[in-house]
């Protein structure tokens, strides 16, 4: 079974080997695609990390008000800051993802 997957991965490496160089021949090495790629994957890294910070600072904040509820007022403005901090680092990361996919036919 070992031998089979290593003969896949070698068959299927190999190929995307020989794919780039006919890119590369026709005249075609732009790296949009990977470009537009990379960006998807960093917009949702950035948003599953976000989602587990906000989702963990609920759970803090909601957690310390049932503990405390007259600490309730206290802890509404800093949870509500943290939130918005949270969510404007997704955002940061949305913005430099699509503003480095077209910068990739420039070859920045």
């Amino acid at each position: 079974m070992k031998k089979a997957l290593l003969f896949a991965a070698t068959t299927l490496a190999s190929v995307a080997v020989f794919a780039q160089d006919a890119a590369h021949a026709a005249g075609n090495s732009s790296s949009a695609g990977l470009v537009a790629i990379g960006a998807g994957i960093a917009i949702g890294l950035a948003v599953l990390g976000g989602t587990l910070a906000q989702g963990k600072a609920s759970s803090a904040a909601l957690e310390g008000i049932a503990r405390n509820p007259a600490a309730g007022d206290k802890l509404f403005t800093p949870f509500i800051l943290s939130l918005a901090l949270i969510e404007s680092l997704v955002i940061l990361a949305f913005l430099v993802a699509f503003i480095k996919i077209p910068a990739a036919s420039f070859g920045f």
